[in-house]
């Protein structure tokens, strides 16, 4: 007869959880800054990601009626961060193991034995992403109405101004809230584990969302930071992602070290 995996053997299986501290937040992003000043990741988003990123969203704004949906846009990119950082993951995986640091290895992932793990796990993100996509051009709909607006000022004085506005701006933050707490359980640390371990996608979400449940005030504060250093860097037109960005993908690597055994 067939053996079949009991749930104590299939939790066996998985990689092991740590307990962590706050103290162990503020290490993780001290030894980020450490990796972003030794290895010049910054060069990946000043020279490939920023720029496509600010052309495909200038793009839209051009080409589309899209102003309403461009807070979504940019918010949203924190629940695709654990997938844009995974360069940055195995650069510092690589200063980890002494190894050559230099920028171009953040491209290794692409002939990673787990690339097609990476690959699965991107697609869920972007799923999650386009779900709240479509989640707040609905409630945008529902509470301001679908008359285009094409210029940034009626939009700001409709947004602050008006009951419509008020509501959009306390179910939009609430709804992006939830979609941000399930791209944090499912992206938290399983990037870097497939990326280190090379463990199949299911396998790594699993293990991510017990760091979550193992963890859930820490976690909720590294969501915390992670979002307000978002904010942070981009409020200058963005620009400060240049430098947020890898600070938080090496900071992230370090703290999955922290939380799987």
């Amino acid at each position: 007869m067939a053996h079949i995996a009991t749930e104590t053997e299939v939790r066996a299986a998985l990689p092991a959880v740590r307990r962590i501290g706050f103290s162990d937040l503020v290490d993780a992003l001290m030894k980020g800054i450490d990796d972003f000043r030794a290895i010049p990741s910054q060069a990946i988003f000043l020279g490939i990601i920023y720029p496509l990123l600010g052309i495909f969203l200038w793009s839209l704004m051009v080409r589309y009626d899209v102003l309403p949906l461009l807070f979504p846009l940019v918010a949203g990119f924190a629940l695709i961060g654990p997938f844009a950082a995974v360069g940055l993951y195995e650069l510092s995986r690589r200063r980890e193991l002494g190894l050559d640091g230099q920028w171009q290895h953040a491209f290794d992932v692409l002939s990673s034995p787990a690339r097609w793990s990476i690959f699965a796990l991107a697609v869920l993100l972007l799923v999650i992403f386009g779900a709240w996509l479509m989640a707040a051009h609905a409630i945008y709909v529902k509470t301001m109405g679908d008359t285009p607006i094409l210029s940034f000022g009626v939009f700001a004085s409709r947004v602050l101004y008006t009951p419509g506005g008020h509501a959009l701006i306390v179910i939009g933050n609430g709804v992006g809230f939830l979609f941000a707490v399930v791209s944090l359980a499912v992206g938290a640390v399983s990037f870097p584990l497939v990326l280190d371990r090379h463990v199949d996608a299911p396998a790594a979400i699993i293990t991510s969302i017990r760091t979550v449940a193992r963890n859930p005030l820490e976690m909720a504060a590294w969501g915390l930071i992670v979002a307000a250093a978002l904010v942070i860097g981009s409020i200058p037109f963005l620009l400060g992602l240049a430098i947020v960005m890898p600070v938080l993908g090496h900071a992230t690597w370090h703290l999955y070290r922290k939380l799987v055994v």
